[in-house]
């Protein structure tokens, strides 16, 4: 039989197994922001250790900045408190950090593909619950807790449960007007709020395959929305021309070697997800959100 897109990243990271409890799941990419690390930072000074491998994880503070005005102290208290916190930490245990005022300072889950440090066949985490964002480009991510971090920072490992798969396929020409986010609202209307729960989804088909990267990105980010652990996409030839020439993606002959390796990494034809769904583009309409109920 053959393998799903999911089960080939998440077998090949898998450590160990624990009979009848979860995996160890090596992490490629650990994105942190200033909100859910503060405690994991603390954790590893109590406990005197140090971060595993520093130069896998990148800071950038984006939930407490000023959109305008940057270069002014931040006004608020506790977002400065935060904010301030996340650059003593970067700098006591040697991780990354693009700092506010800093060129690539932004919302992680933007920077991260801009940059090329998001890629194909990753296994990527970040105390946010959106990392599914960044299964867009062909790679398992989803958040993590604050105790996860921790545990990310000082193993580069994360011991997680195995989800289930889900692939969700969307075929046909969509309207005029109708947007990536419109696609999302759609399945998580059909879906319910709890469809996807214990869930890894998969989105296929036609209409997705002629989405640009920064779709593909909306999409998968809103993957949360209706219970998943998190979405993704099958790199194909839009994912690699998004990534290519990127500062930190491959060069090179380690290009070449890199993007036949993501070519194996769709889902193979005889491949059996837990879930599958079929959606016709045609039926989705431009949409809006009312706010709460």
């Amino acid at each position: 039989m053959g393998k799903t897109l999911f089960d080939k990243i998440w077998d090949a990271h898998v450590v160990n197994d624990i009979e009848g409890g979860p995996s160890q799941l090596y992490i490629d990419r650990h994105y942190c922001h200033e909100v859910t690390s503060p405690q994991a930072f603390e954790g590893l000074r109590k406990r005197g250790l140090k971060v595993f491998r520093p130069e896998k994880t990148y800071c950038s503070p984006d939930h407490n900045i000023p959109t305008l005005n940057q270069d002014r102290p931040i006004a608020d208290p506790v977002s400065r408190n935060q904010v301030e916190t996340l650059t003593r930490n970067a700098q006591e245990f040697g991780v990354t950090l693009y700092g506010l005022g800093h060129p690539k300072n932004g919302i992680i889950h933007v920077i991260g593909p801009e940059n090329g440090l998001t890629l194909p066949g990753y296994t990527i985490v970040c105390g946010d619950s959106h990392t599914s964002t960044h299964g867009a480009f062909g790679a398992v991510a989803f958040g993590i807790g604050t105790s996860e971090v921790e545990m990310v920072l000082a193993s580069q490992c994360i011991l997680q449960p195995k989800p289930k798969t889900m692939r969700i396929n969307v075929n046909g020409e969509l309207r005029p007007g109708v947007t990536a986010k419109d696609i999302a609202l759609y399945i998580i209307a059909r879906m319910t709020t709890g469809g996807a729960t214990g869930y890894f989804v998969e989105y296929a088909g036609d209409t997705i395959r002629r989405l640009s990267m920064e779709e593909r990105m909306t999409v998968c980010n809103l993957s949360i929305e209706m219970g998943a652990r998190g979405g993704m996409i099958a790199p194909d030839e839009t994912t690699i021309a998004y990534v290519k020439g990127r500062e930190f993606a491959p060069g090179g002959e380690e290009w070449e070697k890199a993007v036949a390796y993501w070519r194996t990494l769709p889902s193979d034809p005889d491949a059996v997800f837990d879930r599958e769904i079929n959606f016709d583009a045609a039926d989705i309409e431009p949409r809006i959100t009312l706010g709460p109920n």
